[in-house]
């Protein structure tokens, strides 16, 4: 029996441990064949060379897509974005796939999924319906779910979102966050793995601190990150385990900042990648998350873990009762801080619910994608649904 062939794309650490369970189920899964296609940082040695642990998890690796290429600038990127688009046709018009599924928002997702709807290949979507204001994720994302024919939102919010979009809600379906299944199904290492793997100490309250560029309204990244170090040492006694930006523009000035800092203190270390479990037993295991990223409003509730989200790149997401959203200033992050790490915040957020939790989500996609590969309706073009806003 053939099988149908279904490629899936990775760029980042972050993204390829939230697509994990999904891949080794379609590896497993009796009438799928997996082309795993990995591309962006995962490539680049500077971003920690992560092709590494997807080697290390026993996943092969069917194609490899360099396309850091560029200066890390806003030009830089529209060119590696217009590269990439070039490298993934390529590949695709080669290995033919029956469907390309991409999770997500960034630029390498974008220019798979444009290579991907010209060359008229069904495309899959993951977590399309979000809103982050203050990131090009922002409209990366919106328009990679408008090429694509089949989604699976993380939420009913952004379900309803995809929907007022034009999507048709037969399309639609909302199979919870694959973030808030690794949580609960991943084997995580002990506390004192985590210290061994990265030589550092972390008895006593730590931080996970996570921040990459904001990409829209000229944010300057060297100004905000500098705000967040001087934040920072105001809680001296507070230990600092730094995850390194991502490849955005602007990502190499944090890291470099970020290598200096830690260089001159006892109580911090910077990492270029911790890898899905240690990065979720840091998590787990933290006094508080601090930072940018996505995995600080979408994650935390799960583990009801006090978090300080900063600034405006996750703006628009739906935050829990264990989030404190502030401005990227000294002060307002230092008074972010110092709630956060108080016992009245802790018991507050130890109320956080996830609205992202629904029960077996890679399961779910593998199993309704099997379905809409054996239906003619997915070869079909499109209709622009006009209820949305109902």
């Amino acid at each position: 029996m053939s099988k149908y062939k279904i490629a899936v794309v990775t760029g980042t650490r972050a993204e390829y441990g939230l697509l994990s369970p999904v891949i080794k189920k379609i590896q497993k899964a009796e009438k799928l064949e997996l082309q795993l296609i990995v591309t962006g940082s995962h490539l680049s040695a500077q971003h920690g060379e992560t092709v590494k642990e997807i080697e290390k998890d026993g996943v092969p690796v069917f194609a490899k897509i360099p396309i850091i290429k560029f200066e890390n600038t806003p030009q830089g990127t529209a060119q590696t974005t217009g590269y990439a688009i070039q490298a993934f046709a390529q590949q695709l018009e080669e290995s033919k796939p029956d469907a390309v599924l991409v999770l997500g928002d960034r630029y390498e997702v974008f220019a798979a999924a444009t290579a991907t709807a010209v060359l008229g290949i069904p495309l899959v979507h993951i977590s399309g319906g979000d809103v982050t204001l203050g990131a090009q994720d922002e409209f990366f994302r919106h328009a990679v779910s408008k090429m694509a024919k089949l989604h699976f939102p993380s939420n009913e919010e952004s379900a309803h979102h995809l929907c007022r979009m034009g999507e048709e809600p037969f399309r639609v379906h909302n199979v919870g966050g694959l973030g808030d299944e690794n949580i609960r199904n991943t084997k995580l290492p002990t506390k004192a793995e985590l210290e061994q793997s990265i030589n550092f100490d972390l008895s006593g309250e730590f931080a996970l601190v996570t921040y990459h560029p904001e990409t829209v309204q000229g944010a300057n990244p060297k100004k905000q990150m500098q705000e967040l170090l001087n934040a920072l040492n105001a809680y001296p006694n507070l230990k600092l385990l730094f995850t390194k930006a991502n490849a955005d523009a602007g990502g190499d000035i944090i890291n470099t900042m970020l290598d200096e800092y830690c260089a001159e203190r006892e109580n911090a270390v910077a990492v270029a990648s911790l890898g899905l479990q240690r990065y979720l037993c840091a998590m787990q295991a933290c006094s508080v998350v601090i930072g940018n990223s996505s995995s600080g409003v979408v994650e935390t509730p799960t583990f009801k873990k006090p978090t300080v989200d900063i600034g405006d790149r996750q703006a628009g997401r739906h935050r829990s009762a264990n989030v404190i959203h502030c401005g990227a200033t000294q002060a307002e992050i230092t008074k972010a801080i110092e709630t956060a790490l108080s016992k009245q915040f802790a018991q507050t957020a130890s109320t956080a619910v996830s609205i992202y939790d629904g029960g077996d989500t890679s399961g779910r996609i593998v199993q309704i994608l099997t379905q809409w590969l054996e239906c003619e309706t997915f070869a079909k073009a499109k209709q622009f649904y006009d209820g949305g806003s109902e």
